[in-house]
């Protein structure tokens, strides 16, 4: 007869539940689980259905619902999950690679006690490793009886399976549930992204994405049916897919075939963290560690960075981090805005290096950009922040970090304009044809500038000095002797001389002057000698 969906009422579907299972009438199709970056197959959903043999196919959403009013959804879940394990033990006593199926698990099997125990006997019935085998758990079947559904999950987790929470995001209450349920899988309710992807309900997806990582859980978009839906998701983060884009649930024998053509490779978490970190913790407004980031450290900031998209997004601040930029701004005016906005390419540039030292180096690395901020009470300024980064997640080619700020713009203006002065002086002092020297009474050493070394090759340090220039004839010998008595008399305590002496064998007139230091005793200690053109020789 042909497979038309004749719908059977409920006394028919409960009548015939027995020969269903002893005749395999209810049995499973698989759907794929894609990496939508790769195209390898990741894992697949094992999914119930039931033909009957004169009225056909029958639709899940007619007979789960009369199974689970007649309390016999527990053992049509767990003849599915018998029929998963025996073609897993197929496969394996064949040579054939397998992955792991996930196997979907109903309120009514947690409220049954001995459902772990009875999964567990099938299991080491076919001798499947347990890696293979995952339980899905839907987001509503989790609304209520949480104590219960807690203890199942820890059960499970004893044994070694990996628990996914299925149609995330299609009930009331998922955050709560995400935070109290220990899952290891997120499978996303694409409903989200009907109509207009950009839309609020992509940034919904985008924000969860997100904040899964932060747990370090692997996140499946479900059902999803086009390219531009795929593409969205692996945008935000999101590469696993299952959905009709790739495959619609299939029978054994082609789920069989598309097994051993594709590749293979494991589900992976979104964030790998640091071991040290909580995510849990930091996240909790009443912990320590939020309590350590708020008020005992300095400007912190929690951001990440995508190498592909080059976006740096500002995840969480302290207050001392917005006081640091100042500009009377407000965590609001930085949190989830572009991080790049007042960068410009020379300073992005120089902050792309510090990150990619920190990542390579796996320690904290320091650097200093200048960038523009802005406030809509103060306008714009132009500031300077020495920052201190440290990865603290990857995912991939998105990481998270960890970075310390001080705003040093004061400092850095104080050395441009010591900077700026010196610049000035040194070309005054080239243009002025001055010569200066540092001359200590006690050692009788000297200390000659650049210039004097460039220009009258006279080394870094001289000893015993004047003796060594009125040798070379920087000192004339005709003037040797007042020089010398120059000297004498700084040794004496006078706290300036000065005079025109020819130097060089040019005999080029300069303008030659002393200035004693004395030390706290009145004694004399340092001499500053300078020598100033006072005739061009040209003239």
């Amino acid at each position: 007869m042909e497979d038309l969906t004749n719908r059977m009422i409920e006394p028919e579907l409960v009548g015939c539940f027995e020969d269903a299972l002893t005749f395999g009438h209810i049995y499973a199709v698989y759907q794929p689980q894609i990496n939508h970056s790769t195209g390898r197959m990741v894992g697949a959903e094992a999914l119930m259905r039931w033909k009957h043999p004169i009225y056909g196919i029958q639709m899940p959403g007619d007979f789960i619902p009369v199974l689970e009013k007649n309390n016999l959804i527990y053992r049509a879940d767990l003849h599915i999950f018998e029929t998963v394990c025996r073609f897993q033990r197929k496969c394996l006593d064949e040579g054939i690679s397998i992955i792991p199926i996930s196997v979907n698990m109903s309120r009514y099997d947690i409220y049954n006690t001995n459902y772990v125990e009875e999964i567990e006997a099938i299991r080491k019935k076919y001798d499947i490793p347990v890696k293979f085998l995952r339980l899905e758990i839907t987001e509503s079947s989790a609304i209520g009886g949480r104590e219960l559904i807690t203890k199942v999950l820890r059960q499970l987790h004893d044994h070694g399976y990996t628990v996914e929470m299925d149609d995330f995001g299609s009930g009331y209450s998922s955050l709560n549930i995400l935070k109290d349920l220990d899952v290891d899988v997120i499978k996303l309710d694409m409903a989200f992204l009907a109509g207009d992807i950009g839309g609020r309900g992509g940034t919904i997806l985008g924000s969860i994405v997100q904040m899964t990582k932060w747990l370090n859980t692997p996140v499946i978009a479900e059902g999803v049916e086009t390219m531009e839906q795929a593409d969205y998701m692996l945008s935000t983060g999101c590469k696993y897919i299952q959905g009709y884009l790739y495959y619609k649930p299939l029978p054994e024998e082609e789920f069989l075939e598309k097994m051993i053509q594709l590749d293979h490779e494991p589900l992976t978490p979104g964030m790998h963290l640091i071991k040290t970190l909580d995510a849990g913790k930091f996240w909790d407004p009443n912990s320590m560690e939020t309590l350590i980031f708020n008020n005992f450290v300095g400007g912190a900031a929690i951001f990440t960075y995508d190498e592909d998209s080059k976006e740096l997004k500002i995840l969480r601040v302290n207050r001392k981090y917005v006081k640091e930029l100042g500009m009377n701004m407000s965590e609001h005016d930085i949190i989830g805005k572009d991080a790049w906005t007042g960068f410009d390419e020379k300073n992005k540039e120089k902050y792309l290096a510090l990150l990619k030292r920190t990542v390579e180096s796996g320690d904290e690395e320091m650097g200093e950009t200048w960038r523009t901020v802005y406030s809509d009470c103060c306008g714009e300024d132009r500031i300077c922040i020495r920052t201190y980064v440290r990865e603290i997640g990857e995912a991939e080619k998105q990481h998270l970090f960890y970075a310390m700020v001080h705003n040093i713009t004061a400092e850095k203006k104080i050395h441009e304009q010591m900077a700026e002065d010196e610049a000035r002086y040194k070309f005054a002092f080239e243009q002025a044809n001055v010569y200066a020297w540092e001359y200590t009474i006690a050692t009788k050493e000297m200390r000659p500038c650049f210039r004097c070394m460039r220009d009258l090759g006279l080394p870094p340090l001289i000893k015993n000095y004047p003796e060594p220039v009125i040798e070379n004839g920087v000192f004339p010998p005709d003037y040797a002797d007042q020089y010398r008595d120059w000297h004498k008399q700084l040794e004496q305590g006078v706290e300036s001389i000065e005079g025109i002496i020819p130097l060089t064998v040019g005999r080029v007139p300069f303008h030659v002057r002393y200035t004693l230091e004395k030390d706290e005793n009145g004694r004399p200690l340092k001499a500053y000698g300078s020598a100033t053109l006072v005739v061009d020789r040209k003239e």
